[in-house]
């Protein structure tokens, strides 16, 4: 059985202020790190993990990095895969803005935001490779809202139909002969001290 960890970062400024990150390379504020520093711990008190995957956006990275050096170990490598979706022009703007220049109707304008279908073909295909590649491992992967949320509802589209991710939950999966499943999704326990509110991406 090979087990991935799903975590999305800690929450950033950008968070708070129900701003789209998309790409654009927002680090983690001081709640951020904090979220970080728990789940590092809550993972040091469960069961092991072999290796630490993650985007190569810098509040993922860090993310990562504090969890690793909770549970003793480096970084195994970066993948741009996991990074979140682009946003287009969307980016650095709250919903109330973006109504105020573009309309109610703003999901439907053409303002460069990566198709949702494109993200989560390149998480399956991520996932697909890690399980290949590290066959029987355990891997925790810290990645973003869009991208886990829009891969998890092309992986089991039964069991999810609509998702929403919090900052620095994780969701496990394990895969067997080819074959998914979903033990944990978005728990944040973790957190239960920490005021945990921020947009999607």
């Amino acid at each position: 059985m090979t087990t991935i960890g799903l975590i999305r970062h800690g929450i950033t400024e950008w968070n708070s202020l129900g701003k789209a990150q998309g790409v654009s390379d927002i680090p983690l504020n001081e709640i951020g790190r904090k979220q970080a520093t728990n789940i590092g711990d809550r993972l040091s008190l469960e069961e092991q993990w072999d290796m630490i995957i993650t985007s190569d956006l810098s509040r993922a990275f860090e993310t990562a990095k504090i969890i690793g050096s909770k549970i003793g170990l480096p970084i195994s490598h970066i993948d741009e895969r996991v990074r979140e979706i682009n946003c287009g022009e969307i980016e650095g703007t709250t919903e109330e803005q973006r109504v105020k220049q573009w309309g109610r109707e703003w999901r439907n304008l053409e303002l460069g935001m990566e198709n949702f279908e494109d993200v989560s073909n390149r998480g399956i295909d991520f996932l697909k490779d890690i399980v290949c590649t590290y066959k029987g491992k355990r891997i925790l992967v810290v990645s973003h809202g869009a991208l886990i949320g829009l891969t998890l509802q092309k992986l089991l589209p039964q069991k999810f139909q609509q998702t929403y991710i919090d900052n620095t939950s994780i969701t496990i999966l394990s895969n067997i002969e080819d074959k998914w499943d979903c033990s944990l999704y978005n728990c944040t326990r973790h957190l239960n001290l920490i005021p945990s509110k921020g947009a999607l991406i």
